[in-house]
């Protein structure tokens, strides 16, 4: 009988670790938008030296919540207080399981006095979905999930086109397109500005580090809103990025996006995982990278170890407290940026070219994942593994292969670590892995994020270690 839902699809393999690992799955893709329109090395380039245009729209759910029990249900999920979250406000939202690991996380938008839209990938907007609908909360869920990551030709549509003007020259594109001068609010205040005579609605943000904007509106004035920014933002050097370069980003401005939920385990969560379909992120998930734990749960992580120890609030009760609350914090890992050797990083790459010597694995530019979550072995000098670097890429900015990773809190920084490349064995069957052999890569603990612009610019807690 085929399965009908996640607890089918674990119930018939013999263990969870070796099916994620194994997922037909195929690449994570950013879909629709253009791999590159210029080259990646320029599009990296230009956030950090003028400015740029983030396509948002296609690779993120959207989670509409309306109604009387909108903020109870976003208060009784997450780890964050909603005591100071107005209308016009957004925030960071990471709900943990009754057993404290992070599931996922994204920003939820509140956008009216009872309405609130929550943006990210599919883990955490199933989380919300499932418990509005089986929570008993008066609520209303509207669910535009993602493009597809495979059009092939056939028409894409969303509710939202969703834009971020960044660099350090967004705030002069962004004052030119408004038409005036432009309040610099706080930090994920929302407000209106106008742009070719349409009122949108705005996010105060700063993803490249320096001031910018998120912006959104209805995905029928997608290309008028598009065009009108890019004419727009000429003088300034502004270019639009493509999806082979934005994720690229990430690894410098220092969040780790997709952890695995940690889901799988545990009877208090079985109705979930009944509720989950067989098709679901969570079920065709590809697990990659060096590390192999024994049990599925060698892969669960909480909020500390992904940097969001300090938006836990024991002033509200929500999933996970009691588990949070007996955990000692200064105990658990920490998130950091690795800086990867630049001679070892050379042997990976040589290997291609190199007709007698060992294949390693392929290590695509500018970003190295060929798995939706990349858990590869941190080790010390003993070779035990102290960590998991997660999410690993090349900046042109630095000329530097750095990782986004976790590691036991004694850890300092300026240590110098290994990373493990490639898959045991040879590598799994999964489709993006080809024949190889694993090596070692010396590396040395930085801070996160990288870019000194963006530890000096961004809010504390956001993206950071700093609370």
């Amino acid at each position: 009988m085929s399965a009908q839902h996640l607890q089918d699809v674990l119930d018939q393999a013999d263990d969870t670790v070796t099916l994620l690992r194994n997922s037909q799955i195929g690449a994570y893709i950013y879909p629709v938008v253009p791999a590159e329109f210029s080259n990646w090395r320029h599009e990296q380039q230009a956030w950090r030296t003028t400015a740029v245009l983030f396509d948002q729209t296609h690779h993120m759910d959207n989670l509409f919540i309306t109604g009387p029990d909108a903020l109870q249900l976003i208060s009784d999920t997450a780890v964050n207080s909603v005591a100071n979250f107005e209308v016009d406000k957004a925030k960071q939202y990471v709900p943990t399981t009754p057993a404290g690991h992070v599931i996922g996380d994204g920003i939820v938008f509140r956008e009216a006095e009872q309405r609130i839209v929550y943006v990210g990938r599919s883990p955490a907007a199933n989380w919300l979905q499932y418990h509005a609908e089986t929570g008993g909360y008066d609520v209303e869920v509207e669910v535009d999930r993602r493009s597809p990551s495979h059009p092939m030709g056939r028409p894409v549509s969303r509710t939202y086109w969703r834009f971020q003007i960044q660099g350090p020259n967004a705030w002069q594109v962004i004052e030119k397109l408004h038409g005036a001068p432009l309040e610099k609010l706080k930090f994920f205040t929302m407000s209106t500005m106008t742009i070719g005579g349409k009122q949108v609605r705005t996010l105060r943000h700063g993803m490249a580090g320096a001031p910018g904007l998120e912006i959104w509106g209805p995905y029928e004035d997608y290309f008028e809103i598009r065009d009108t920014i890019l004419e727009a933002g000429e003088e300034f050097g502004m270019v639009p990025v493509g999806s082979r370069t934005y994720s690229s980003n990430t690894i410098e401005s220092g969040w780790i996006p997709s952890p695995l939920p940690a889901i799988y385990t545990g009877e208090e969560l079985r109705g979930y995982r009944e509720w989950l379909g067989a098709d679901s992120y969570e079920a065709v998930n590809a697990l990659a990278g060096s590390f192999v734990g024994e049990s599925i749960e060698d892969y669960y992580l909480t909020p500390w170890d992904l940097g969001y120890g300090g938006f836990i609030k024991f002033d509200h009760d929500f999933i996970g407290r009691a588990a949070l609350e007996k955990m000692d914090p200064g105990a658990q890992r920490r998130k950091v940026t690795l800086a990867w050797n630049a001679e070892d990083v050379k042997k990976i790459w040589g290997s291609l070219v190199d007709r007698e010597g060992p294949q390693y694995k392929y290590f695509d530019l500018p970003m190295a994942q060929y798995g939706s979550s990349n858990y590869d072995a941190v080790l010390d000098a003993d070779g035990t593994t102290i960590g998991f670097s997660m999410f690993t890429g090349y900046t042109s900015n630095d000329r530097t292969v750095i990782s986004l990773a976790t590691v036991d809190a004694d850890v300092p920084e300026g240590a110098e670590v290994t990373v493990v490349w490639g898959e045991p064995d040879g590598g799994t069957s999964k489709p993006t892995v080809e024949p190889h052999e694993q090596t070692t890569v010396r590396a040395v603990v930085s801070p996160v994020p990288y870019s000194e612009v963006a530890r000096t610019e961004y809010a504390g807690g956001w993206r950071t270690a700093r609370t």
